[in-house]
C-alpha cells in the first residue's frame, strides 16, 4: 500500500514498482530453481525496465531477448545467459547477435541455413501443436501460425549444428498446461530428444499466480528431466517474474455525466500506455474501486475506443483524485507509445522502507525524437 507521504511524491502519471513485492515474487523462482533441473530467465519482451535488474539478476540465470536492441540491453545490463530467438532476423544483426547471445533461435530451417556461424548454440523453434490460449491475438499454435518449425518439417535427424528446441505455446498458463506441453513436444518431436542438448520451455508459466501450483510444476519437470536427464531446461517468464509488483497512478482531469454513466477523465491512455487492456481484452483492476459501476474511464487521446468501464468507487470522484490501477508491470512499459503526444508516464520505485524513489520521467524532447 502506497502511503500518504509516498503519494505526495510520485508523479502523476506514473509507473511505480514495489520493491517488496518484487522480491516475494523471485522468492518462488528462487525455490524453483532450487528445487527443479530447470534455469529461470527474464523474457525482456515483457519486463524491461533495468533500474530493477540488480535485484532481479541475483536469482534468475539470465535473460531472454526478441530482437539486437534486447540483446544488447540484457548483455549490458543484466549478465548471465543470453537466448535470443526473433521469428526473422535482419541479416545486418545476425553478427553481433552471434557475439553477444549463448543461445540463438532460428523460426525456420530456411533462415539457419542462409545465417553466418558462430559460437552460439544454435536452436529451431518448435511447434508443439497445442495451446490453452484462447485469444487469437496471443495464440502461436492457431492453425497456420508462422511462427515454429512443424515435426513433419524436421523428419527423423536434425540439421548439422542445431543444439536446442524453444518452445513457446503458453500465456499466464498453469502447471497442468505445462504438463500438458512436454506430452506434446514428446509426442511430436520425441525421436529428436537424443538430439539436442537443451530445452527452452518459454514463458507464460505464472508460477507467482495465487492458484499456481508450484509443487506440481516441480514435480513435473523433475519428472520430464528423469527421462531425458542430458537435457537443460529453461523458463524464461516475464509476466509472472512482476506479476502484481506494481501499478499506474494517475489523475482524474475531468468529469463528464451523461444520463447513463459517468466519463472519467484521466491523464492516462489506454491505447497508449496500457494496450493489453484493450488488446486481451481485460478490465484491469483499480485500488478502491469494483468492476462495476457508474464510472466510465477515458484516457486522454482522442481515440474514440480509448476506454474501460465500467468501475464503481467507494465515494464520488473529483477532478484531481488519484487512480491506481493494479499490476501494471509487465507489458505496459514496453508497449507504451507517445501516441497523440500524450505525456508519458514517470517510472520510479517503492521502496521497502515506504519511500519513493523516480527512475525516470519523460519529456518533450523523448517525444519529438520517437517522430523525426
Amino acid at each position: 500500500m502506497i502511503s500518504d507521504a509516498a503519494m505526495a511524491a510520485i508523479p502523476s502519471p506514473c509507473f511505480v514498482l514495489d520493491e517488496a513485492r518484487l522480491e516475494r515474487n523471485l522468492k518462488v523462482f528462487d525455490r524453483v530453481q532450487q528445487e527443479a533441473p530447470v534455469k529461470v530467465l527474464l523474457a525482456l519482451k515483457a519486463y524491461a525496465l533495468f533500474h530493477s535488474f540488480p535485484m532481479i539478476n541475483r536469482v534468475l540465470s539470465g535473460a531472454s531477448a526478441s530482437s539486437l536492441w534486447e540483446a544488447r540491453l540484457a548483455a549490458e545490463e543484466f549478465g548471465g545467459a543470453l537466448h535470443v530467438y526473433s521469428p526473422a532476423y535482419r541479416e545486418q544483426d545476425l553478427p553481433e547477435l552471434f557475439d553477444r547471445a549463448t543461445h540463438l533461435t532460428f523460426n525456420s530451417l530456411s533462415q539457419r541455413e542462409r545465417s553466418p556461424k558462430g559460437s552460439a548454440s544454435i536452436g529451431l523453434r518448435i511447434n508443439p501443436l497445442y495451446s490453452p490460449v484462447k485469444t487469437d491475438l496471443y495464440n502461436p499454435c492457431q492453425p497456420g501460425s508462422r511462427l515454429g518449425v512443424l515435426p513433419e518439417q524436421l523428419g527423423d535427424r536434425l540439421p548439422d549444428g542445431i543444439s536446442g528446441f524453444l518452445s513457446h505455446n503458453l500465456c499466464e498458463s498453469d502447471s497442468f498446461a505445462l504438463e500438458k506441453t512436454l506430452q506434446q513436444i514428446v509426442q511430436h518431436y520425441g525421436h529428436l530428444l537424443s538430439q539436442i542438448q537443451w530445452l527452452n520451455l518459454g514463458g507464460g508459466h505464472l508460477m507467482t499466480h495465487e492458484n499456481y501450483d508450484v509443487d506440481h510444476a516441480i514435480a513435473v519437470l523433475k519428472a520430464f528431466h528423469d527421462r531425458y536427464p542430458h537435457l537443460q531446461l529453461y523458463l524464461e517468464p516475464g509476466s509472472a517474474i512482476v506479476w502484481q509488483t506494481g501499478d499506474l497512478v494517475s489523475s482524474v482531469l475531468d468529469l463528464i455525466p451523461t444520463s447513463d454513466f459517468t466519463h472519467v477523465m484521466l491523464d492516462v491512455s489506454f491505447t497508449a500506455h496500457m494496450p493489453d487492456c484493450l488488446e486481451m481484452p481485460y478490465q484491469p483492476e483499480i485500488v478502491g474501486a469494483s468492476q462495476t459501476g457508474e464510472y466510465r474511464l477515458g484516457g486522454s487521446s482522442c481515440l474514440a475506443g480509448d476506454f474501460l468501464g465500467d468501475y464503481g468507487f467507494d465515494r464520488p470522484l473529483a477532478i484531481g483524485d488519484r487512480i491506481i490501477f493494479k499490476d501494471m508491470m509487465h507489458y505496459t512499459m514496453v508497449k507504451s507509445t507517445m501516441f497523440n503526444g500524450v505525456a508519458h508516464p514517470a517510472i520510479g520505485c517503492l521502496r521497502k522502507d515506504g519511500s519513493f524513489e523516480l527512475w525516470r520521467e519523460f519529456g518533450y524532447e523523448d517525444y519529438r525524437s520517437r517522430v523525426g
